[in-house]
């Protein structure tokens, strides 16, 4: 039997909104929605590693104005038969994320979907050796547009294109749920990718009002200070990068994965969220 992986209790501090929802009682949370999101790491000018960052709208429902990473929640059509795939196939993903294969497919789509919808950062090729190049053109903004619009699917987007998936250029970091206070809640798988090379990622999704590479240590500082906000999640996986000796490093690691889903903890300091981490 494989034995569970030590978990550390770590608290973190409640404020405004959310702590008026950590002190209703819960009687019926709503269903969490499947997601994923990808930390997108390059070679920093001053630092080891960079991760792409998004600061959400201030008019968004669910985390407005906060720091996140690239990600969505998981599409109906990532479901559709027949997605060009190259890497680990989905039965492979399926017991390293440890859900059903049609889950872990979904998953693993919908991290690449929503990564290139969201900065126009495309892991795919034309086989399962090599990788598009640049992708920043009208043609493929236009592309991403017909994704966002439902016009088309990704399945169909990489089939006429000639390209597959490349399950490969990703990597599981984490699994966090949102806790059952909140009227939104995401079960967010956490993976990580090096921003391929000959491509960009930009700024021109309309659910940020900033895209950004950025120093982990720098946007910790200005976490801090209160100067950008990110929900727990996001501070334990930016702290993650931050220690990386290089994005290569990160990507390459498989650390052990536990479902973390923060609860409301009535301490002498007031409420805080607790959430039981591994060491990765």
């Amino acid at each position: 039997m494989t034995s569970q992986p030590r978990t550390t209790a770590v608290d973190f501090p409640v404020g405004g909104r959310l702590r008026e929802h950590a002190e209703r009682p819960v009687t019926d949370p709503p269903a969490a929605r499947l997601a994923s999101t990808v930390m997108l790491v390059r070679s920093g000018n001053r630092c080891a590693v960079e991760v792409f960052m998004l600061r959400r709208v201030p008019t968004m429902e669910f985390a407005p104005s906060m720091w996140v990473f690239p990600g969505g929640g998981v599409d109906q059509r990532d479901a559709e038969p027949g997605l060009p795939w190259a890497g680990p196939s989905p039965t492979d993903w399926a017991e390293r994320i440890g859900v059903d294969e049609p889950t872990a497919q979904q998953l693993v789509i919908a991290a690449v979907r929503e990564v290139f919808e969201e900065c126009g950062v495309l892991l795919a090729g034309p086989d399962a050796e090599t990788v598009v190049g640049d992708v920043s053109g009208q043609e493929w903004h236009a592309e991403r547009a017909a994704l966002l619009s439902k016009e088309q699917s990704f399945t169909q987007l990489l089939t006429r294109r000639g390209l597959v998936l490349r399950s490969d250029l990703l990597t599981l970091r984490d699994h966090w749920v949102t806790p059952e206070f909140e009227p939104k809640r995401y079960d967010t798988y956490f993976f990580a990718a090096l921003l391929p090379i000959g491509q960009v990622a930009d700024d021109a999704t309309t659910e940020a009002d900033t895209a950004v590479w950025i120093e982990p240590e720098t946007l910790l500082a200005q976490a801090d200070s209160r100067e950008a906000l990110m929900l727990p999640p996001t501070v334990v996986n930016v702290r993650r990068v931050a220690s990386a000796t290089s994005p290569e490093a990160f990507v390459a690691a498989r650390p052990p994965v536990v479902r973390v889903m923060p609860e409301p903890v009535h301490t002498d300091e007031g409420v805080v969220l607790r959430a039981h981490l591994v060491e990765q």
